[in-house]
C-alpha cells in the first residue's frame, strides 16, 4: 500500500533508475519488450481494423453507389441530377426538417420542466417521474407510434369514448410520438447540466435581494445554457433520423428516412437511395459539428463548482413541478401501458376480454426471433464491449498517425443515421465480386453493425471511466515489474468492472429494440424482434404486435436487472472487508 500512496515523482523517478529495490521497473529482456509492444498493437488495431472494414467501408460504399446508374450502371452524377428534379425528396427534406424543429421544441420545454422538478425543487414522486422516464428506452420506437394509434387513432379509445374519429397520422402525431421517444436523452443531459449549478451563486443572489424569477434568468439559465444545447442537437438528430414511428404514425407525410426506405425496398433505386442516404447523413453531421463548437465554449464560472445543497421546500412550486412532471410521466405511462393492455384484450377498442390469444403467433412462430435476437444482443454486447475497451485502452498510448486514424474512427459513428448504416451494409457486403459478400445473410453481420452503430456513445463510456483511474495504480504496478497485461488485470479491469458492465447492458438493450440500422440485413433465416413488430403492424396485426412488443420490452427489462445484480455483487465483492 506504501507503494501505491506513493507519487508520480517518486514512480518516474524509479523507472528513470531502472530499478526499486531488486525488482526492474520495466521488461528489460528484448522478448520482454517485444511482447509488450505487441500486446498494445494488438489491443489498439483489432478494434480499428474492425472499424474500417465495418464502419469507413460501408460508408464508401454509399458515397461510390450514388454515383452509379441503376439503369445504365454508368459513373456519374446522373442520380443526383434525378434528385435534384425530384419535388417528393425535397418535399420529404423540407417535412424532416419542420418535423425536427417542432419536436426539438416540445422536448426541450417539456425536458427542462422535468429535469429542474428532479434537480431544483422538492416535489414529490420523483421516482415514480425518474421510473417513466427509462420506459421509452426499453422497447423499439415504433412502439410510442402503435400506443398513440390505439389511444388516438381513427378506431382509438379516444374516438370510442367521445364519438369522435381523431387523425393521428401524419405530422402532429409524430410530433407527439417523437417528443415521447427523445425526452428521455433530453431529460439525461439536463439533469447534468442543472446538477453541476453552484448553489452558492443562488444563495448571493438571494442575499442581493434579487427574487425568484430573477435567480432563474440570470443564475439558472445562463448555467444551463451549454446543456440546452447539447439537448437540442441531441433531439433534433434522433428526430429527423427516427424510422420507426415515420413508419408506423407517419401516413402520408413523407420524411427523409421513409423515403429512403421506399426508394431501396420498395422501388429498388439503390442509387437514388444512396443519394438520399447522403442527404440524410447532413443534418446529423451538422449537429455534431456544432456539438463540438459547443465544447470549446465555457460552460461557466460555476462548471466545476463543489457547493450544492438539497433544495429547499417551497410548498406552491413544489406543487406545480409534482403536478406538471407527473402528468408527462403519466402520457408516456400511459402510451406504452396501452400497448401492453391492448396485447391481452380480444378486439380493441371494441371487446375488452382477456385473453392471450395474441401470443399465439408469439410463441408458434415468433418465439425463434425473439430468442434469436437475444442471442444477436448478447454477443453484440460480449463482442463490443471488448472492443471499445480495447481501443479505448489503446487509443491512451497511441501517437501521430494511429491517435487521429483511432479519433476519426470513434467519432464518426454518432453522425451516421441507423438507416444509412444498414444501407451501407447492403451495398458493401451484398456484392459478389468482394469476399465479404459472404457475410451478408450471416448473423456476424447483424452483431457488428450493432456495435458500430452506438461504438461513439459506448467508447465515450469506458473514456470517461479511464480518465478516473488513477495513474499512480499503473505507475505501481510497472515499478513492481509488471507489464500491459498485469496492468489491465490488476488495475483497469478491477476499476472499470462496473462501467464495462453498463457498457455491455447499454450494447445489449439498444441491440434488443434497435430497428432501423438492420432494417436492411434481416432475412428468413433471420428474423429480428423489432423487425417482426414493424411487419405485423404493416400486416394489419397490431393486436400482435403490441403482444410481440410486450415481450421485447419484459426481455429487455429483465436483462436490465440481471446486469445491475451482477455489477452490484461486483462492486459488493470488491469492497475491502
Amino acid at each position: 500500500m506504501k507503494v501505491w500512496m506513493s507519487s508520480r515523482r517518486g514512480f518516474a523517478a524509479s523507472r528513470r533508475d531502472g530499478r526499486v529495490g531488486t525488482r526492474p521497473s520495466v521488461p528489460t529482456s528484448p522478448r520482454a519488450k517485444a511482447v509488450e509492444r505487441w500486446l498494445w498493437r494488438l489491443c489498439l488495431l483489432w478494434p480499428l481494423a474492425l472499424l474500417l472494414v465495418f464502419f469507413a467501408l460501408p460508408m464508401l460504399a454509399i458515397a461510390w453507389h450514388s454515383l452509379i446508374d441503376d439503369a445504365t450502371g454508368t459513373i456519374g452524377a446522373s442520380n443526383y441530377a434525378a434528385v435534384l428534379r425530384a419535388p417528393r425528396v425535397w418535399h420529404a427534406a423540407w417535412n424532416s426538417a419542420v418535423l425536427g424543429v417542432t419536436a426539438t421544441a416540445f422536448a426541450l420545454m417539456l425536458g427542462f420542466v422535468l429535469a429542474y422538478g428532479i434537480e431544483r425543487t422538492a416535489m414529490r414522486g420523483k421516482r415514480l417521474v425518474t421510473a417513466a422516464m427509462a420506459l421509452p428506452v426499453l422497447a423499439p420506437s415504433l412502439v410510442l407510434g402503435l400506443g398513440l394509434i390505439f389511444l388516438l387513432g381513427r378506431n382509438g379509445i379516444v374516438g370510442r369514448l367521445t364519438g369522435t374519429r381523431p387523425d393521428i397520422y401524419g405530422f402532429w402525431g409524430l410530433v407527439l410520438a417523437d417528443v415521447l421517444y427523445a425526452l428521455p436523452e433530453a431529460v439525461l443531459i439536463l439533469r447534468a447540466a442543472l446538477r453541476r449549478g453552484d448553489a452558492s451563486q443562488h444563495e448571493a443572489a438571494q442575499l442581493l435581494g434579487a427574487g425568484a424569477w430573477r435567480r432563474f434568468l440570470d443564475v439558472t439559465m445562463p448555467g444551463a445554457r451549454y446543456g440546452l444545447g447539447r439537448a437540442a442537437f441531441v433531439v433534433f438528430t434522433v428526430t429527423i433520423t427516427d424510422f420507426g414511428n415515420a413508419v408506423v404514425i407517419g401516413g402520408d407525410y413523407p420524411l427523409l428516412a421513409t423515403e429512403l426506405y421506399n426508394q431501396v425496398s420498395g422501388q429498388m433505386h439503390l442509387g437514388m437511395g444512396a443519394v438520399v442516404g447522403m442527404l440524410l447523413l447532413l443534418p446529423a453531421a451538422l449537429c455534431v459539428l456544432a456539438d463540438r463548437r459547443l465544447e470549446r465554449i465555457p460552460a461557466g464560472s460555476h462548471a466545476d463548482a463543489r457547493h450544492h445543497s438539497a433544495p429547499v421546500p417551497e410548498c406552491a412550486r413544489d406543487l406545480c413541478f409534482s403536478a406538471a412532471t407527473l402528468s408527462i410521466a403519466a402520457a408516456i405511462a400511459v402510451v406504452i401501458g396501452t400497448v401492453v393492455l391492448a396485447s391481452f384484450v380480444q378486439l380493441w377498442p371494441y371487446r375488452f376480454d382477456w385473453t392471450l390469444r395474441h401470443y399465439a403467433l408469439v410463441l408458434a412462430d415468433g418465439l425463434g426471433s425473439l430468442w434469436f435476437s437475444v442471442k444477436v444482443s448478447a454477443v453484440a454486447a460480449a463482442v463490443g464491449t471488448v472492443g471499445i475497451f480495447s481501443l479505448a485502452y489503446g487509443m491512451r498510448r497511441a501517437t501521430g498517425g494511429y491517435a487521429t486514424l483511432a479519433g476519426f474512427l470513434v467519432a464518426a459513428p454518432v453522425t451516421v443515421p441507423g438507416l444509412v448504416l444498414g444501407l451501407g451494409y447492403l451495398f458493401a457486403f451484398n456484392a459478389p465480386v468482394l469476399s465479404l459478400g459472404t457475410l451478408y445473410g450471416s448473423a456476424a453481420l447483424l452483431v457488428c453493425c450493432n456495435i458500430v452503430h452506438y461504438y461513439t456513445q459506448g467508447h465515450a463510456m469506458v473514456a470517461t471511466g479511464l480518465r478516473f483511474v488513477p495513474a499512480a495504480l499503473e505507475d505501481a504496478v510497472t515499478v513492481l515489474g509488471g507489464g500491459t497485461g498485469a496492468a489491465l488485470r490488476d488495475v483497469y479491469l478491477p476499476a472499470l468492472s462496473a462501467t464495462l458492465g453498463g457498457l455491455a447492458a447499454f450494447l445489449f438493450m439498444r441491440s434488443m429494440v434497435t430497428l432501423s440500422a438492420v432494417i436492411f440485413l434481416v432475412t428468413p433465416d433471420l428474423p429480428l424482434a423489432a423487425v417482426a413488430v414493424m411487419r405485423l403492424d404493416e400486416a394489419g396485426f397490431t393486436a400482435q404486435a403490441a403482444a410481440f412488443s410486450t415481450c421485447i420490452m419484459v426481455t429487455v427489462a429483465a436483462s436490465l436487472i440481471v446486469f445491475h445484480g451482477c455489477s452490484a455483487r461486483a462492486m459488493r465483492a470488491r469492497r475491502p472487508r
